[in-house]
């Protein structure tokens, strides 16, 4: 019996590192351009032909490499960064594997020109498919030049599953953001077949950010700083009225490199507990600096997961920074009082011992429960659109012992209804028909300023106003999203919009599709756009936040097709234009809430599967009553 365990060939080994290390293009650009910083590089150049697919070029005026170290660095495990185990507890670098390399040259055809500052003349080596073709002196700046084209050539099923070029290049700007953001020191510039996407002067941190993100940026960030015995916390966060709902720009570094950690997510987000809403997302860009000891980098090939040693105790102290941060700031907002009639305090003195009670002029004959009629029934005029969140005297405040027991089958959840759809399925449904509807009341009860009550053929209905309204938007943009039939309304001064470099790609992707639900949006250019106009119906909307929200949601779905990216913006807008939790409705507007979500093709539920509204059976409610 022959042995059938064998050694890999080299050029095989490398292509199956590859799968892990070299993803994608933006794989690419993060290892080449980290290599650049690692040797010292002031200026780094980034050129990208057809996002990638076609040329890949980092040109920096680094350290260098000789006419050997050429040809050893694309050699699998090849690398200056460390010599020993021990070397891995003492990182200060951002590669140290050996493995980016060799595994770029293993899925393209790579040539490296590069010229060391004691040289007079430099090298240049040309490599494909793991197979060095020639290698020849050449005259060339000092520093190294990496030409990387036809990526994954040899691996036809890998470069068939690349996305759109829209997709591969927001994800090369994410990338080149993570590594700009923590070198302000150098230069960057990006360009895209032949276009200039950025170019970053070396300045501060706070001026990098402001490049990047746009300036007005700048006056939305609050500066952390806090140095202790087991870490260094700078960096800088969001004052709570930039949060937004979705796409904020949140970042984590540690010892310079970028992190993904929810941990530490959520001791920046229990700082902002009770400055910001519920689901809101501040923007933060905080840097860690721990002994490396302290830290284990090599867990993952992309290095974005990082266990620390002290992570609890950092924990604390970040936390504390960013409430330090916010405090010493002034940021938490004060509750502006009516000054009309408030009670005088009394100055503190130390010397008199007798203090005088502050007093308060009230009418003790008020009575909120009162009737204006003189039998007890309040008038039609007196009634009041919306249930009262207080209970009056003798109501019982608590659910009798036993009564969840004694609920029938169905009463909490309303009838039972099929199972939620999933995701912008849009079958229409059922039930509850027209039929419902048909002898409802003409009045209806607000319950807590979100519940719309009124009574059925069948029972009780109880509608969530947001919910529904967001169902009865959705479609409206639909529509006008099929038929482009839109209205737009000029704004009365323009405003410009400043995007960061990959929400423009976005942006510039659903550019058509956002004139055609009304605005008027113009490129200006370099990530700004100008905002001349919104929807007929969106009133009273912050357009910058409304399109950041668009832009936010768009990106996840950037690599649908046309109808995921229309439901998705479409969506958007509802979410944002619907009538918000608490807000008090007339009759006549919970109407015509009522009467629009009916002629809905799908009434009961949201097109994200939230349930829109139950119906109590009469019967259910004669049971509970006895």
């Amino acid at each position: 019996m022959t042995d059938i365990i064998q050694l890999l060939p080299d050029s095989v080994a490398n292509q199956i590192a590859a799968g892990e290390v070299i993803q994608r293009p933006a794989s690419v650009i993060k290892e080449l351009v980290e290599n650049a910083i690692d040797a010292g590089a002031k200026t780094v150049r980034v050129v990208i032909v057809d996002a990638g697919r076609t040329l890949i070029q980092v040109i920096d005026d680094g350290c260098g490499m000789s006419e050997t170290d050429a040809r050893l660095s694309f050699e699998r495990h090849a690398t200056s960064k460390i010599r020993q185990a021990d070397d891995l507890f003492a990182l200060h670098t951002m590669g140290f594997r050996g493995e980016a390399l060799a595994s770029i040259a293993a899925v393209a055809q790579v040539e490296l020109t590069t010229r060391m500052e004691n040289e007079q003349i430099g090298t240049r080596l040309a490599i494909a498919a793991s197979r060095v073709l020639s290698q020849e002196p050449a005259a060339c700046p000092v520093g190294s030049n990496f030409k990387v084209e036809n990526l994954f050539f040899n691996v036809p099923a890998r470069r068939k599953f690349l996305k759109s070029n829209a997709t591969e290049l927001n994800n090369i700007l994410t990338a080149f953001e993570r590594i700009v953001l923590v070198y302000p020191e150098v230069a960057f510039t990006l360009h895209s077949n032949g276009t200039e996407l950025l170019s970053l002067r070396q300045g501060s941190l706070r001026q990098r950010i402001a490049d990047v993100f746009g300036k007005r940026f700048n006056q939305d960030i609050l500066p952390v700083g806090v140095e202790t015995a087991l870490c260094r916390i700078s960096g800088f966060v969001g004052k709570p009225e930039v949060a937004r709902k979705k796409g904020a720009h949140q970042y984590f570094f540690v010892n310079g490199r970028y992190m993904k950690h929810p941990y530490f997510h959520k001791a920046v987000q229990n700082a902002y507990e009770r400055l910001v809403q519920e689901g809101m997302q501040v923007p933060y860009f905080i840097y860690f600096e721990v002994p490396p000891a302290e830290i284990d980098v090599n867990i993952h090939p992309t290095k974005t997961e990082i266990k620390f040693e002290n992570e609890q105790a950092i924990w604390q102290i970040l936390s504390a920074a960013v409430k330090d941060a916010l405090g010493q700031f002034c940021e938490v907002p004060a509750i502006d009082f009516d000054t009309e009639g408030r009670p005088d305090i009394p100055v503190f003195d130390p010397l008199n011992n007798v203090i005088t009670a502050p007093r308060v002029s009230y009418n003790p004959d008020y009575n909120p429960f009162r009737n204006p009629r003189a039998d007890g029934i309040p008038s039609a005029d007196s009634a009041p659109a919306a249930f009262p969140d207080t209970v009056p005297a003798g109501f019982p405040d608590a659910v009798p012992a036993g009564f969840a027991d004694s609920v029938p089958a169905g009463f909490a959840s309303g009838v039972a209804s099929p199972a939620p759809p999933s995701l912008f399925d849009e079958t229409p449904s059922s039930f509850p028909s027209t039929d419902v509807i048909a002898d409802k009341s003409p009045v209806h009860y607000q319950y807590k300023g979100r519940f719309i009550m009124t009574a059925v053929k069948s029972g009780l209905m109880i509608i969530d106003q947001h919910r529904a309204d967001v169902r009865i938007r959705y479609e409206h943009y639909m529509q006008r999203l099929r038929t482009h039939t839109s209205s737009s309304q000029r704004v009365l001064f323009p405003e410009v919009m400043r995007l960061s470099p990959s929400d423009a790609v976005v942006m510039d992707k659903i550019l058509p599709d956002i004139s055609a639900m009304g605005f008027d949006v113009s490129s200006l250019g370099g990530g700004s756009y100008a905002v001349a106009g919104i929807p007929a119906d969106s009133e009273g909307l912050d357009p910058m936040s409304l399109l950041n929200s668009i832009v936010a949601d768009a990106a996840e779905d950037i690599n649908g097709d046309t109808d995921t990216i229309h439901a998705a913006l479409a969506l958007s807008m509802a979410r944002s234009a619907a009538i918000p939790q608490g807000q008090v409705l007339s009759n006549e507007e919970m109407e015509n809430v009522v009467n629009q979500l009916f002629a809905c093709d799908n009434v009961n539920y949201t097109p994200d599967g939230r349930a829109i509204l139950c119906i109590i059976p009469q019967s259910d409610i004669e049971h509970l009553l006895g």
